[in-house]
């Protein structure tokens, strides 16, 4: 190979040496996850908390640890307020803002039936941890709860909901006597409706 060819050579090498560089360089971005997909920290989902119940009481720090220790990061929050009201079968409305992480809140509504041995009324704030969720619009459907996952801790209430492979962790207060309204489903919708179905 004369001295030319090897220059020729070298060049044509080079050129394609840099476009590999750049083609291997754009491939990260092409296929990263979501910006929403990398969830929330421990701290994070208190401090959230903390400013959307105005306090930390000992029972929601305690039911996010167990949220952390059965489900790990969330990468979305809902939080807002509901109503709901029974006579053995009863409703709840709800309405409040939902948060992927990496993302504006946007507004979001939710509304369902639910089936319980109790009676009343009562208005509730409601934190919402959410799993596997890649983008809002996955949300808007009807989310059944979870068999015997409701539980009580220290008088702040939490409860599975899930469809696929998504799961919706709803904590709210002062609802250790109304454990039978949460058995039921939860329609999630951008605007709201007075249908519970």
């Amino acid at each position: 190979m004369n001295k030319s060819s090897e220059s020729l050579f070298t060049k044509v090498r080079d050129i394609f040496v840099a476009l590999a560089i750049v083609a291997f360089a754009a491939i990260p971005s092409a296929y990263a996850e979501p910006s929403g997909s990398a969830g929330f920290s421990k701290e994070q989902v208190l401090a959230k908390a903390n400013g959307f119940f105005g306090e930390t009481t000992e029972g929601l720090a305690k039911a996010l640890e167990k949220l952390f220790a059965e489900q790990g990061s969330p990468n979305a929050v809902i939080y807002g307020e509901e109503v709901s009201a029974a006579i053995g079968v009863g409703v709840r409305y709800g309405q409040g803002e939902v948060e992927l992480a990496g993302q504006a809140p946007e507004a979001i509504f939710w509304q369902g039936p639910s089936v319980g041995f109790d009676m009343g009324a009562n208005a509730a704030k409601v934190f919402t941890l959410v799993y596997h969720l890649k983008s809002t619009d996955d949300l808007m459907q009807r989310f059944p709860g979870v068999d015997g996952s409701f539980y009580v801790v220290a008088g702040v209430g939490v409860n599975y909901q899930q469809s696929g492979e998504m799961i919706l962790a709803p904590i709210r207060t002062g609802v250790g006597l109304r454990a039978g309204a949460s058995v039921g489903y939860v329609h999630y919708t951008r605007k709201k409706s007075w249908l519970p179905f």
